[in-house]
């Protein structure tokens, strides 16, 4: 009765769940690939975001143009919270522009470039009002002025050096066909225009992953394959008393602009987590708050299984949100488990609970979350011309529950429901993020059972997919290299709107159905 009465009153004193910037992105280098594939995520944890994902295609604009930058702002009229964009300046336009794959994070352009996306934070006396670009606009510029990923972290550099940042602390996994690239920013501080940033190249045969937390640490600019900085990276430590070089200490990066990220299970808990998946025999601890920067997976990694991994909840770990609650105290890094362990536990109970120290942002949080908006995979494959090899796999909602559609690169157009911002509608068949979002809802009440439901409709649609992809990616591969680029483009643009008209029809009655078959067990 007494642990009950607890859960009760829990429930009813726990603030309303805000929304946080809370994504974690995995990447894979092509050694490390079972196809040679490189390939970077992103789950969108932010349900504020906006659903429509468009395709910008390439275009040429006049001598003199420029382009209008907007910032995100928190807009709470209209049917549901959300975002919205304002002006914050215009910067001189190329004449060339590249196409890519947009959504809130543009995703992939048309040279297969692709980036995920991590915010860190970082130290609030960086953040600064003077610049121009935030997250989401310097992805777009990266993806629409780049064909390497090394190109795009130094498009990045000179648009943030001359217009400057105005964001948080944030991680970019910028990925092309052959190499993998972490990006990091923080702002110049207060009152100051620019940015201060790092980025180091992963190894090949190796994997990283993001969790909202600084992953960079020491770092040598003089090995440029595999290091590359902004001149004041060191020099704004130095003047904020965050780095003494007469310490004998090196140079770390996250520990000069992120030092609280290693102190967050939110974000520690999550690297361990993909980790010793990707690599159990190492035996990683829990409770550690620095882990390698990047490490050999065990058996070599496909898209399929970076989504498994999205679908994680800690089940069969001591953290199990589902059978089990373990308090973690953050001064000795132990774990024990609660009194409050109920084998009975719905599907999100951690966010209620507020386990070492909250729901998402600060505190114990698993990989899936109720609150994501879309999540994506990305492959860029040399193997393939990039009209073809270049795939953005996209799912809308909670990852635990969603199916992946495969939207490739050289797409034209979208089916109108993914065009259609859900955020903006409120509930509406017109928006495809509605059929993904009603059935996590659904099944996040009754998720011991609605699982098996839910699992058996989303994974003969993801096999399907996987299953069919090679014999038309052949045929539009064959197209693409006799010269006849536009019948590639229609190839696959038929694929991915027919998958992404089966994925909605077929979630939209799997909702009907979580209504029907547990109407009177409710």
């Amino acid at each position: 009765m007494r642990v009950t009465t607890a859960i009760v009153v829990i429930l009813l004193l726990a603030p309303a769940a805000r929304t946080g910037r809370a994504c974690t992105s995995i990447v894979v280098t092509p050694s490390a690939s079972t196809d040679g594939s490189v390939m970077t995520s992103h789950t969108c944890d932010s349900h504020r975001t906006g659903s429509a994902v468009h395709v910008r295609h390439r275009r040429k604009h006049g001598r003199g143009a420029t382009l209008q930058l907007t910032r995100r702002r928190e807009h709470d009229k209209g049917p549901m919270k959300r975002y919205t964009r304002t002006p914050t300046g215009r910067i001189p336009q190329l004449p060339l522009t590249y196409g890519y794959i947009a959504p809130a994070y543009a995703a992939m352009n048309e040279h297969q470039v692709a980036i995920g996306e991590s915010t860190f934070e970082g130290r609030k006396e960086l953040l600064s009002k003077r610049g121009l670009i935030d997250c989401e606009t310097l992805c777009q510029l990266m993806l629409e002025r780049a064909k390497t990923a090394r190109e795009a972290i130094g498009v990045a550099g000179q648009l943030l050096e001359r217009h400057g940042w105005n964001d948080v602390g944030e991680a970019l996994t910028i990925v092309d066909k052959r190499e993998a690239w972490l990006m990091e920013i923080v702002g110049p501080g207060k009152g100051r225009k620019g940015a201060v940033w790092a980025a180091r190249r992963v190894p090949d045969g190796h994997v990283t992953v993001v969790a909202n937390a600084s992953r960079i640490g020491v770092i040598d600019t003089d090995r440029s394959d595999w290091y590359l900085a902004s001149k004041n990276v060191t020099r704004l430590a130095r003047e904020k008393g965050w780095w003494d070089p007469k310490s004998g200490e090196p140079f770390r990066f996250w520990k000069a602009y992120n030092p609280g990220g290693r102190v967050s299970f939110a974000s520690t808990r999550r690297e361990w987590r993909v980790l010793s998946l990707l690599a159990p025999k190492l035996k990683l601890s829990p409770n550690a708050n620095e882990f390698p920067f990047s490490i050999k997976p065990e058996r070599k990694v496909s898209p399929a299984r970076i989504m498994e991994i999205f679908r994680d909840t800690f089940e069969g770990t001591d953290f199990d949100v589902v059978k089990n609650i373990t308090v973690t105290d953050e001064k000795t890094r132990k774990t024990v488990k609660s009194p409050l362990a109920n084998p009975f536990m719905p599907y999100d109970m951690n966010r209620v609970l507020r386990i070492n120290g909250g729901w998402g942002w600060k505190g114990e949080r698993p990989l899936a979350r109720w609150y994501c908006m879309y999540a994506t995979v990305t492959q860029s494959r040399a193997s393939l011309p990039d009209a073809v090899g270049g795939v953005v796999w996209l799912g809308y909602d909670n990852p635990a529950m969603t199916t992946y559609v495969p939207i490739y690169a050289g797409v034209t157009d979208l089916p109108a429901d993914f065009k259609t911002d859900g955020r903006v509608t409120g509930f509406s068949r017109r928006a495809a993020w509605w059929a993904f979002n009603r059935v996590a809802t659904l099944a996040a009440h009754r998720w011991g059972e609605m699982r098996r439901d839910v699992a058996r409709v989303r994974d003969r649609l993801q096999r399907s997919f996987f299953a069919g992809r090679a014999r038309l990616e052949r045929r539009a591969a064959t197209l693409a290299r006799a010269g006849k680029v536009a019948a590639a483009r229609a190839l696959v643009t038929e694929r991915t709107r027919t998958a992404c008209r089966q994925t909605v029809e077929a979630y939209w009655k799997l909702g009907d159905h979580l209504w029907t078959a547990y109407d009177e067990q409710w």
